[in-house]
C-alpha cells in the first residue's frame, strides 16, 4: 500500500475523470479535494485560479538545498512544471488528461532559503485538440524574476 505525507491524497480516477480541470483545481484550492502528496512533500500550494492561469506560493528552506548551497534545480523546475501544467489543466474539459512531454527551464538567479516565499505563475499560451503551450515563473517577493520555463503538454481522453 502507498503511504502519503499526510495531510494529502490522490483523487479517485472516477471523480477526477468526472470533473473539468479548472474544477479539479479549485478543489485543490479551496481545500474540498486534497493537495497531491507532491505539494506536501515540497512545500508549495496553489494561491489563485483562472481558466488558463495558476499561481502557486512555495516557501524556501534548506530541505531542497543542493552540495553548493541553493535550492535544487530540480525543485525549481518541478514548481515550474506544476504551475506551467495546471494552467493547461485548467482548460481542460471533463474526461480529458495531460502530461508534459517537454520542458525548457531557464534558471536566471540563484533561489536561497532567505528568500522566503517565491511565487510561481502558470499561463497557458496555446490550445490545441493534442497539445498545448505554457509558460512559468517563479518570482521573488520582490518581484524578480528567478526562473522560466516553458512546457509543451500532452492531450488526450482519460
Amino acid at each position: 500500500m502507498v503511504e502519503f505525507p499526510p495531510g494529502s491524497g490522490v483523487t479517485p480516477a472516477n471523480v477526477l475523470k468526472s470533473m473539468s480541470g479548472f474544477d479539479f483545481l479549485r478543489g485543490i484550492l479551496d481545500g474540498s479535494l486534497p493537495p497531491p502528496p507532491i505539494m506536501i512533500t515540497l512545500g508549495y500550494r496553489p494561491s489563485e485560479l483562472e481558466i488558463g492561469r495558476v499561481v502557486f506560493k512555495a516557501q524556501l528552506d534548506g530541505r531542497a538545498y543542493n552540495p553548493i548551497g541553493v535550492i535544487h534545480g530540480g525543485y525549481v523546475s518541478t514548481l515550474l512544471d506544476t504551475a506551467a501544467a495546471c494552467a493547461v489543466h485548467s482548460t481542460l474539459p471533463a474526461g480529458t488528461g495531460y502530461t508534459t512531454i517537454e520542458l525548457k527551464v531557464n534558471f536566471l538567479r540563484p533561489l536561497v532559503a532567505e528568500l522566503g516565499e517565491v511565487t510561481a505563475v502558470g499561463k497557458m499560451i496555446s490550445g490545441g485538440r493534442r497539445t498545448a503551450l505554457a509558460t512559468g515563473e517563479i518570482f521573488d517577493r520582490d518581484g524578480k524574476l528567478c526562473a522560466f520555463a516553458s512546457s509543451t503538454c500532452l492531450i488526450f481522453e482519460s
